[in-house]
Parts: structure tokens; C-alpha cells; sequence
């Protein structure tokens, strides 16, 4: 038996999301392979969904294959029709790298300027960058550098 077992609801809704998929791994006359188990497991990998199109015209060999590649995989067998295969495995969570010399991204700042009195103020929304900053007055200038000074003026220091 596979190791994930699904509600019939969960397999309707997988039976419905791999129908405009296309076959990503071909079992042809040699059968069940490493190769292509190993396909099938990159496959399951990287989609989650795939349908699998066997060559072989018999269908308890072809009910075969979908055992067998569930339980090796540790997929859950979708649906068997005709000589295409569905299996499924949830994807595994991908592991975000964090840059800690990153600089920082764009920002939504919203300015409000007073109008005339009795009238609503002016609110705008901009979007500041990383080496932008914002005036007093409400524009957008790059950053100041700081000032470059010469050799001597730092070793007099």
C-alpha cells in the first residue's frame, strides 16, 4: 500500500488538476527501470502532479507499474485510465537562503500635504528604493554618498 492515503474528494481534485497536464515520463517495452523510476521520482520532485504514459498494451502490467511506483516513490496512485498513469506527492518545502548582506528593497511611503485650509491634504504613495531617500519637501533624491577626503586630511586626523 502506498504511504499517503487520500479522501475520494482529494482525488477528485487531483483527477481534476492533472487533466491539462502532458505525460512527463514514458515507460516503453523494457518496463519498469531504475531510469525511469528515478525520472518519475525527479518529476515528483519538481511538480508534485505528473502523468506517466506506459507503451505496454497490458493492463494488469500497467496496474502493476502504478503499485509499484507508489509504494516505491511514496506517492499516492491518482488514477489509472487507459495506458496514463497519475500519481501524486506533496512537494517538499523549498528552504529560503537569507543574505544577510543584502541591502534593503523598495518601500511604500505615503506623503500628505496640506492643502488650503478647509480642503482635504494630498496624500501620495510612493515607492522609495534602496539608495533613494526623501526630502522634507516630499521628492525622491538618491542618497548621499559620504564625502570622499583626501590622505592627508585623514592621517592628520
Amino acid at each position: 500500500m502506498p504511504l499517503i492515503q487520500l479522501t475520494p474528494a482529494q482525488r477528485k481534485e487531483h483527477r481534476a488538476a492533472a487533466h491539462h497536464l502532458d505525460p512527463v515520463v514514458m515507460i516503453g517495452a523494457d518496463g519498469l527501470t531504475p531510469a525511469v523510476k528515478k525520472e518519475a521520482d525527479a518529476a515528483l520532485r519538481s511538480h508534485g502532479l505528473i502523468k506517466i504514459r506506459v507503451l505496454s498494451d497490458e493492463r494488469t502490467a500497467r496496474e502493476a507499474m502504478l503499485q509499484s511506483l507508489a509504494d516505491e516513490l511514496g506517492a499516492a496512485p491518482i488514477q489509472h485510465i487507459g495506458k496514463l498513469l497519475v500519481l501524486w506527492r506533496p512537494m517538499p518545502e523549498k528552504e529560503k537562503k537569507l543574505d544577510e548582506d543584502r541591502k534593503p528593497g523598495p518601500r511604500d511611503v505615503k506623503i500628505i500635504k496640506p492643502t488650503r485650509p478647509g480642503q482635504r491634504p494630498e496624500i501620495k504613495t510612493l515607492k522609495v528604493l534602496g539608495n533613494q531617500r526623501l526630502t522634507p519637501g516630499g521628492n525622491i533624491k538618491r542618497a548621499k554618498k559620504p564625502k570622499m577626503r583626501s590622505i592627508k586630511k585623514r592621517s592628520a586626523d
